[in-house]
């Protein structure tokens, strides 16, 4: 089947929140489109969230709907993508929460990739599954009652989970014909009885990127503190009212 025509028809929402890693979905919802899925970017809030690269701020993306305007019923496929922020947000959210589990229940493909997995495990999903995540999740997927799988893609029944950027490649190509409905296409189940060894260091990557971010500017400084000292006066006038 021609890629073009391969999800056509196809109804695709992209869960995402400030701070998703640009390239995790900028990639695959470009391969997405096209191959014919109607893509959909789904948010906390209205308007255009931030990517990173790593922890560099990155570009931003139009929110098509927010959490409060869908339902799962409306869509053939759900991707996660990661980033170190994106999913730590969306754990938190009971709507976001909600909408995996719906997801879930019906049986309806999910793919995610990198901290993504995090939000499968705050929505109770992950006991008894097998899957691949940023090795740094590996612990809190354990923990949670997973197997976690140290390979670039893992297929288990309607998930399929992949490490993280490095594996974008076979992620994708295995994406593709996975929300197509070809499941036994897109990767070979894992067969792994037991979880992957932890890591013993951290990526060299992710440490020398650290190393040689700029420092950061009054500017971004005063607001961010601006921003917390707004936050922590807010909450005792809430508390006060209730």
């Amino acid at each position: 089947m021609l890629i073009a025509q391969q999800l056509q028809g196809r109804r695709v929402a992209v869960l995402a929140a400030d701070g998703f890693e640009k390239v995790e979905l900028a990639v695959p919802v470009a391969a997405l489109r096209a191959a014919g899925a109607e893509v959909d970017i789904v948010s906390l809030r209205a308007g255009r969230i931030r990517g990173v690269n790593l922890h560099e701020p990155a570009g931003r993306v139009s929110v098509d709907r927010t959490l409060d305007q869908v339902s799962e019923a409306e869509y053939d496929a759900l991707l996660i993508p990661g980033g170190f922020i994106s999913p730590d947000l969306l754990r938190q959210s009971a709507a976001a929460r909600d909408f995996v589990r719906e997801f879930n229940s019906t049986g309806k493909p999910i793919a995610t990739l990198c901290h993504g997995p995090w939000v499968l495990s705050s929505a109770g999903l992950t006991k008894g599954r097998r899957m691949a995540s940023w090795p740094g999740v590996r612990d809190d997927l354990v923990n949670a009652g997973a197997t976690w799988v140290d390979q670039e893609v893992v297929r288990d029944g309607n998930w399929l989970t992949s490490r993280g950027p490095q594996d974008l490649v076979p992620f994708v190509k295995a994406l593709l014909p996975f929300f197509a409905g070809n499941a036994e296409q897109a990767a070979p189940n894992s067969t792994a009885a037991a979880s992957s060894p932890q890591r013993r260091e951290p990526p060299s990557l992710v440490l020398d990127a650290m190393k040689w971010l700029p420092r950061p500017s009054f500017r971004a400084a005063a607001v961010v503190g601006a921003l917390f000292a707004a936050y922590a006066w807010r909450r005792p006038q809430r508390r006060a009212v209730t």
